[in-house]
């Protein structure tokens, strides 16, 4: 019967125990709480994304890159990949912050990481060890203001969600203004509020945009060798009806000279350029970075997007073969750097195939291909909503066109694709030509918000 107690008595502190660890777990400040959730799809473009940053010496957010590098790779199910990454972070933060310590409030996240990682693989003690670490962390430095947590955690916390999509970046917003306000002397914290802040409101109401733009000029005199910012600063001017030609082709000058990643400047200068400058000298710039830095794969994509732009426009009427033909040879190169990206290239490589007349099976077949794929539903939803434009604008196949903005609009994705196949649809019914008229408005009527 002692022995029966002793059992029951056992089994009931084992299970204590372990709804204390998860409690503990799932108030830890880290990736794993954050919310993030994060597609498959999704997964896979942050992981290319986050390997297109140089991680150079000197990169401000090498740490919280490798934290986030570690997540990602943890969710894609490559576990030790993930230990390795989050090691690195814990490496990256120590030398970073050159402090005289090895352990500081910028570790929380990571031994956060840590302590879920473990748990999820089953090392309990190993969980406990960093769920330990990060409680001695929290103690030794405590927030500057009660109620809140340590700056360090809202700053990690805020660079992670600016990277998750428009309906995290506001709170992207918060979190780097308590940072801020708690510390106010770390540049890069203010240099990447005001990236978040322009990315949200540069392109609306005029008053919030003067704003935006006077921080812009503040963050740039703070941290003047930002190229990345400088070339969003001078698109912003630009936008104002400044004259910025000679300030452009000099920034180009400054970006050429350093490692192209992904964040060095030469996306948004591409930008500047297409739409204020030239896109022939776009082109000519995104060739010459190509020249200097050839195995950078992000560059490669920026000239597609560059070439796809210039086809796009159609100002010469008719382009240039060659200028389609080096578009089309561009995004192949793309997509096979880039294999597990979403299908958006391979739509537009299909668009720019549709260019060429002999070059249009080529087209037929991608979508095909696409067709057939396992796709997660929003890029189902956004193949289906390409195809029907492709059917209706080059097959000028209008049945099977609105079938497959059908299929599209009844995938229930709240996205501009949707929106597109449903405004399409509603377009054909206010005709009133169309002999699907009636079922249209039949499958509108029973179409789920």
């Amino acid at each position: 019967m002692c022995c029966v107690i002793l059992v029951v008595f056992l089994l009931h502190s084992a299970a204590q125990s372990q709804m204390t660890m998860e409690a503990k777990l799932g108030a830890l400040q880290c990736h794993f709480t954050w919310d993030l959730d994060p597609s498959r799809s999704e997964l896979f473009h942050f992981r290319d994304m986050l390997e297109d940053i140089t991680t150079e010496e000197g990169n401000s957010w090498l740490g919280h890159i490798y934290n986030l590098q570690g997540y990602i790779h943890y969710q894609l199910g490559f576990t030790e990949d993930a230990q390795c990454f989050f090691s690195r972070a814990a490496e990256a933060f120590r030398h970073m912050r050159n402090t005289g310590s090895d352990e500081g409030p910028w570790l929380v996240v990571n031994y956060g990481n840590l302590a879920w990682l473990h748990h999820q693989l089953g090392e309990q003690a190993e969980s406990q060890t960093y769920l330990s670490k990060v409680d001695t962390l929290l103690k030794e430095y405590p927030s500057p203001s009660e109620d809140e947590f340590h700056p360090e955690i809202y700053a990690e916390k805020a660079w992670t969600l600016m990277k998750f999509g428009r309906d995290k970046t506001q709170m992207a917003v918060d979190y780097f203004e308590r940072a801020i306000r708690m510390q106010p002397d770390m540049v890069e914290w203010q240099t990447s509020h005001v990236i978040v802040l322009e990315n949200i409101y540069g392109h609306g109401d005029k008053q919030l945009e003067e704003n935006i733009l006077e921080k812009m000029r503040i963050a740039k005199e703070n941290d003047p060798d930002n190229l990345y910012l400088a070339a969003l600063y001078l698109k912003a001017c630009a936008k104002k009806g400044r004259q910025i030609e000679d300030e452009a082709r000099e920034l180009a000058e400054k970006v050429l000279r350093k490692p192209l990643g992904r964040y060095s400047g030469i996306r948004p200068l591409l930008t500047l350029y297409r739409l204020y400058v030239s896109e022939d000298e776009a082109i000519n710039l995104a060739e010459e970075a190509l020249e200097r830095q050839p195995d950078e794969r992000h560059l490669k994509w920026c000239a597609a997007m560059c070439y796809k732009w210039r086809v796009y426009s159609n100002r010469d009427n008719p382009l240039e073969p060659r200028m389609i033909d080096r578009a089309i040879s561009l995004h192949k190169e793309v997509i096979s750097l880039y294999p597990d990206s979403s299908p958006k290239e391979k739509i537009a490589l299909a668009t720019l195939h549709t260019k060429l007349s002999h070059c249009q099976a080529d087209a037929d077949q991608i979508y095909q291909d696409l067709l057939e794929s396992d796709l997660e539903p929003a890029d189902r939803q956004m193949v289906y909503n390409s195809y029907a434009k492709h059917l209706h604008f080059i097959r000028k196949e209008s049945y099977k066109a609105i079938k497959y903005h059908m299929k599209a609009a009844q995938i229930p994705q709240k996205s501009g694709f949707r929106k597109s196949s449903i405004i399409a649809l509603e377009r054909i019914t206010e005709k009133r030509r169309h002999p699907m008229c009636r079922e249209i408005e039949e499958f509108l009527a029973n179409l789920e918000e």
